[in-house]
């Protein structure tokens, strides 16, 4: 098994100082963040699918084994309500082409109002060449907001908010090491697990997805990327 450890989105102003050196320009955030992590996932596509020339560019600027992750667009998501897929899925992969074999998985976040419905989000998964959906584990204040099924040979994980008071929205290093133990016992010998930070605030995210690489690096586990150069 091997650990992708990264944060949601990179883009964020308040990193300046915390993360970024003020002397890093804005414009080359990406390849700064790129020499720490081995993964990022993208938010942005979220809210506007940019055209593939974009993600080529995005490519370019990455190298080795970096991974991006794309959040599929709240249209399919959201206002869809994942009925008629095959049109933005299609422009979805269309434009995430353009990242090559720096492409990761494509995450699918549903509204939290949704109701259960197999057959519509059979049909989504159907547009998609591999299948092989994994259910997206969420943590929040420390604890699990989602069912901790295994749907699948490769996990996935986003952190939301930490359980650190004291340094809100910081996670608590134990609490980091109790999630790499569960990761551990839930695909020992399995495929790659993505893990994503999105307690951006004060400059928390990229701390913790460190302090989280670490703990997965102490018990032995497989890291793809450095991790490297960021305080606890």
């Amino acid at each position: 098994m091997t650990v992708l450890v990264g944060t949601s989105g990179w883009q964020y102003r308040d990193w300046r100082g915390t993360f970024y050196p003020p002397d890093v320009p804005q414009r080359r955030w990406l390849e700064y963040y790129a020499g720490r992590f081995g993964t990022v996932e993208n938010n942005g596509t979220f809210y506007r699918l940019p055209p593939r020339e974009t993600f080529a560019g995005w490519r370019d600027r990455v190298g080795g084994d970096f991974v991006m992750t794309v959040k599929a667009s709240r249209y399919l998501t959201h206002v869809r309500r994942l009925r008629d897929p095959a049109e933005p899925v299609r422009r979805l992969l269309d434009a995430a082409a353009g990242l090559g074999d720096r492409l990761g998985p494509v995450l699918l976040q549903l509204p939290p109002d949704l109701r259960a419905a197999p057959r519509l989000l059979d049909e989504c998964l159907a547009q998609f060449p591999a299948r092989n959906a994994a259910l997206c584990w969420a943590d929040r204040t420390g604890a699990a907001v989602t069912p901790l099924w295994r749907t699948a040979g490769w996990g996935y994980l986003r952190f939301h908010e930490g359980d650190d008071g004291a340094d809100w929205p910081r996670y608590r290093a134990a609490t980091l090491r109790a999630w790499a133990d569960r990761i551990t016992a839930t695909w020992a010998g399995g495929l790659d697990v993505y893990v994503y930070f999105n307690n951006d605030q004060r400059g928390a995210a990229p701390r913790d997805a460190a302090g989280f690489a670490a703990a997965v690096a102490a018990g032995g586990l497989r890291l793809a990327g450095a991790a490297s150069g960021l305080g606890a």
